[in-house]
């Protein structure tokens, strides 16, 4: 017997419809490349995205079509966010900061039928027209005041002034809730980068889960500031989820220093913020010289990759409660978050630290398999390691344009890369990627936990594990770290810091001190070029007992 539900289907627009009916005169403030604060409100923001709706059907973009954007988080980008997806369009968004070669690819493989771009990112642009066959139509997202007057580009439409001549209330489709909203390509560290494509119903389902108070915790009452990209997996899902709530949004634009940061924070009253462990490695520096603190700021969701202990500490410090969280392109992103459970109140402050270290437990509608190599699932006992696999509602079923993906071929499971252990509670902690664990005398060594040892050290600002070659045990591991400022340390010293933290035998055999170590373009460790250093012979000397 089917039941007697009204078959309303999951619209990304019906959010932000939502948002502008009931929340209509809440706050979203963006931060302009020259500095200023621009104001708006849900009620504007849904206007002004049915007239875009219109203006991209009088460029004559069709249901389907990819729409790419290179642009920061800003008022705009949001209404692009909308007004693409709602009228059956799809937006793509593109990381500027990948190298041009692959951003070429991207848009290549993508289609873009046009493209939107932010001022600054127009000299991007001409850099890219040589790589292409053919420029799309540009918009640039600006008024006519701003906009570039020399390029060698051919004729670039002003975004402004395509909302102003497009009419009001645009006619919103009742579209399949399967339909495609989003498109975002994975960073490319091996192969060329790939494109997850997103439907209204997985992004709607994710934005519900992710407010719920063991996530992301937002309300009518929060103010958000997703400083994790717009072009990064859809800046985590923030820009569906706020208005989904009516909380207020602030949107940083490219400052994202740690001085740039903070005065916003504190100007506007930012209660959550989410972003990448490197961007807020520069924000707490910043504090720390500066004498600074945190007077609104209570939530913080740090992931992309794993966040040292240390650094969940300094928050804590601050009175700004952690969620550490783990995803991928391919998962929306969010997968699992870490929040205590009701038996955790009172444990010890170590208990708690050690605790909060892990991933977290998955949210509702993602499950969780993990293997070992003959594909047996492994004890959750937070000791056994394996492969971890997931599968869901808002999880890949494969790559745009690309039918044959190895990731997928485990009976609608998508195989993830992370070596992790599960607990009995349900907590993952990821030990390592699968190609950057050190497997040493047959036996696997972590990098992850000997990074976050390191990082906790007060003479080291960033830290790196890789295997190198070794006759006796096969691999052994490397330590790459950069220190702080005027800070100095002998390997003896960094032996004795991981003595009694780590069996004896993981302790990594040497390190290298360098300047800087290589990032992806969404904040996490290159090792692949790491270890292609080490080969070439292009690290200083090792420093060894």
């Amino acid at each position: 017997m089917r039941a007697m539900m009204m078959d309303v289907p999951l619209l990304t627009t019906s959010i932000l419809r939502h948002a502008a009916a009931y929340h209509a005169e809440t706050e979203i403030v963006s931060r302009l490349p020259d500095g200023a604060l621009h104001r708006t409100t849900y009620a504007e923001a849904w206007a002004r995205c049915g007239r875009l709706a219109n203006a991209l059907r009088l460029l004559g973009l069709k249901p389907g079509d990819r729409i790419g954007t290179l642009a920061w988080n800003s008022h705009r980008h949001l209404e692009l966010y909308y007004g693409v997806g709602g009228g059956g369009m799809i937006c793509h968004t593109i990381n500027p900061r990948l190298f041009p070669e692959q951003i070429a690819f991207i848009i290549g493989h993508a289609g873009d039928a046009a493209l939107f771009v932010d001022p600054g990112f127009v000299p991007l642009l001409e850099e890219l027209a040589r790589r292409l066959p053919a420029l799309p139509p540009v918009v640039v997202m600006t008024d006519a005041a701003n906009m570039p007057h020399s390029t060698t580009l051919p004729e670039l439409l002003c975004y402004e002034a395509l909302l102003a001549a497009a009419p009001d209330g645009f006619d919103w489709p009742e579209l399949d809730e399967n339909t495609a909203c989003a498109l975002c390509y994975t960073s490319g560290t091996t192969g060329e980068p790939k494109g997850v494509l997103y439907s209204h119903r997985s992004a709607v389902l994710h934005a519900m889960a992710v407010c719920s108070p063991d996530v992301f915790s937002l309300s009518a009452g929060s103010v958000v500031m997703p400083v994790v990209p717009m072009f990064h997996v859809n800046a985590w899902g923030l820009p569906y989820a706020a208005p989904m709530v009516g909380a207020k949004l602030v949107l940083p634009g490219p400052k994202l220093d740690g001085a740039s940061l903070h005065a916003l924070m504190e100007e506007e009253g930012v209660t959550f913020s989410a972003g990448v462990p490197t961007v807020w490695m520069a924000l707490l520096d910043w504090m720390r010289e500066q004498g600074k603190r945190f007077a609104s700021l209570r939530r913080m969701v740090i992931g992309g990759s794993a966040c040292p202990p240390v650094m969940i500490e300094r928050f804590r410090a601050h009175g700004v409660q952690v969620v550490h969280a783990w995803g991928m392109t391919e998962t929306s992103p969010l997968g699992v978050a870490n929040t205590p459970l009701a038996k955790h109140r009172g444990l010890p402050e170590a208990d708690m630290a050690a605790l909060s270290a892990k991933q977290g437990r998955p949210l509702f509608g993602v499950e969780l398999r993990v293997v070992d190599a003959q594909g047996r699932t492994v004890e959750r006992d937070g000791v056994s390691r394996g492969s971890l696999m997931v599968r869901g509602p808002w999880v890949a079923s494969g790559y745009f344009g690309q039918d044959d993906a190895p990731a997928f071929a485990h009976a609608g499971w998508f195989e993830t890369g992370d070596v992790v252990t599960v607990d009995a509670d349900g907590y993952v902690q990821v030990v390592d990627r699968t190609k950057d664990v050190v497997k040493s005398g047959g036996e696997w060594i972590g990098s992850i936990e000997l990074e976050n040892i390191a990082c906790a050290h007060p003479a080291v600002r960033e830290a790196a594990v890789v295997a190198r070659p070794d006759e006796r045990w096969g691999e052994r591991p490397l330590l790459v770290l950069v220190l702080q400022d005027g800070c100095c340390v002998t390997w003896a010293e960094m032996a004795a810091f991981y003595d009694g933290k780590i069996p004896k035998w993981c302790i990594p055999d040497a390190m290298v001190v360098v300047d800087e170590l290589p990032h992806t373009a969404t904040g996490k460790l290159q090792k692949a070029r790491i270890r292609d250093m080490l080969r070439a012979g292009a690290l200083p000397p090792a420093l060894t007992s």
